[in-house]
């Protein structure tokens, strides 16, 4: 009973802790799923900006992928569209990026 008990508490404890949500949903070894986040009317531009954030063990999470970031990091003033990316192996360890378009 003792090892039934410790199993199942072990296995709760280990899932869902450096998880992220994704359109096609988390698989349990490894996901790396790209998609879009949003659009807008500007024409797209030449311009690339990247901002990351990263989950350990849904322990330690650090990063900042927001969208202003990206922006600026780009230089840019006018968005075009945003997409994201998210990794996740395990569980365990888990990324966050957002690239931002525009001029």
């Amino acid at each position: 009973m003792k090892k039934l008990f410790f199993v199942s508490a072990l296995a709760l404890f280990m899932t869902s802790c450096a998880t992220l949500s994704t359109q096609v949903g988390t698989a349990g070894l490894y996901t790396q799923v790209k998609s879009g986040e949003g659009i807008t009317s500007n024409q797209v531009g030449t311009k690339v900006g990247t901002a990351s954030a990263v989950n350990v063990l849904g322990l330690v999470a650090t990063g900042d992928a927001s969208i202003q970031t990206a922006a600026n990091l780009a230089g840019i003033k006018k968005i075009s569209h945003i997409d994201s990316e998210k990794m996740n192996i395990l569980g365990l360890y888990s990324t966050y990026k957002v690239f931002v378009y525009g001029e």
